[in-house]
């Protein structure tokens, strides 16, 4: 059965921060949506998956070997594979965020990552 989900009200419903829901899978993909705010996680490297951010809500930084990318609300960002990289967010900013599944864990995505 087809199931619709309205991305702005998923993030909406998370009741707090770097709590990470899954909103849905596409093959072997996991959709999730978040809410960061005043946090920058260290640098680290996806090997076996692409990475997307798209930036429902506010803006961020991702910053890379080579220097600071930023994004804004309804843009997006796909991180290949091998990419060192890493979040660098200052004010509220909601995402939405798709990879393979298991890519995502609390050692690149915060502690309070739960599978």
């Amino acid at each position: 059965m087809l199931k619709k989900v309205n991305i702005k009200d998923e993030v909406n419903s998370v009741d707090g921060l770097y709590i990470y829901k899954k909103i849905g899978t596409l093959n072997s993909h996991v959709l999730s949506v978040v809410q960061v705010e005043n946090r920058t996680l260290d640098f680290h490297v996806h090997e076996k998956s692409d990475e997307l951010f798209y930036v429902i809500e506010g803006s961020f930084q991702l910053e890379l070997e080579d220097g600071l990318l930023t994004l804004n609300e309804g843009e997006f960002v796909i991180v290949p594979k091998g990419t060192k990289h890493r979040p660098v967010v200052k004010s509220l900013t909601k995402f939405l965020m798709i990879e393979l599944e298991g890519t995502l864990n609390k050692e690149n995505s915060g502690d309070l990552y739960e599978d």
